[in-house]
């Protein structure tokens, strides 16, 4: 397993209010600034998270590591169970929430966001969402299951600022022509977004499901 791997949980991740939060803040009185400290709250939060994921799995593979006297590690296994476990409990929750993925209606007050409320806002979004916190434990835990070094969960963070960036960077580069793009980004990500996710989680649940029957 390698970054390539992970790389699609990013999905799971911005899809839904996440990411139609990005499409307000594109179309707000301070598009780029707005955006810019959306990307940065969400920056911290899912670096940080990961992050946190990996190191707690990688000193407990370490330790364990460091008393077992030869044979496999059965750690891998128990990681492999509980990202499993965790696999499953985000498909439902993706399930679940798949007709309330439209927008809420605090968002219609993001047209006059300031940086520092955008900031607060990517942090509290990827924060207080369940199902980001398990996307993001999972992701870290399965590159320290599988010895990935701590850079490998970069593009992971990369991909999903990315996907996050799509309407600021359709408001730089169409110009006036984004507001008819937008709305089609907005859309889509709220009502289809589900599908995508779980096809995600699918594809990872049977990469899971491979490294237990090893």
């Amino acid at each position: 397993m390698n970054f390539l791997t992970i790389l699609p949980m990013a999905v799971v991740m911005v899809a839904g209010t996440q990411l139609v939060a990005a499409v307000f803040l594109a179309s707000a009185d301070r598009p780029r600034a707005a955006s810019l400290g959306y990307l940065a709250g969400a920056a911290l939060v899912v670096g940080g998270g990961v992050t946190a994921s990996w190191l707690v799995t990688r000193s407990i593979k370490i330790s364990v590591a460091g008393a077992d006297h030869g044979g496999r590690n059965p750690i891998e296994t128990r990681i492999d169970q509980v990202v499993l476990v965790l696999l499953v409990a985000l498909a439902v929750i993706v399930f679940l929430r798949r007709h309330s993925a439209g927008p809420p209606a605090w968002m219609g007050r993001l047209q006059r966001a300031g940086p520092g409320y955008a900031v607060k806002l990517g942090v509290l979004l990827f924060l207080g969402m369940p199902a980001d916190d398990l996307t993001m434990i999972t992701v870290g835990a399965t590159a320290a299951r599988h010895d990935l070094a701590w850079w490998h969960l970069l593009p992971f963070v990369l991909f999903t600022l990315g996907l996050l960036a799509l309407p600021l960077l359709s408001l730089l580069l169409l110009g006036h022509r984004a507001e008819a793009v937008l709305p089609r980004i907005r859309d889509g990500a709220a009502h289809h977004s589900w599908l995508v996710s779980e096809i995600v989680i699918g594809f990872f649940l049977a990469m899971t499901v491979v490294d237990l029957l090893r």
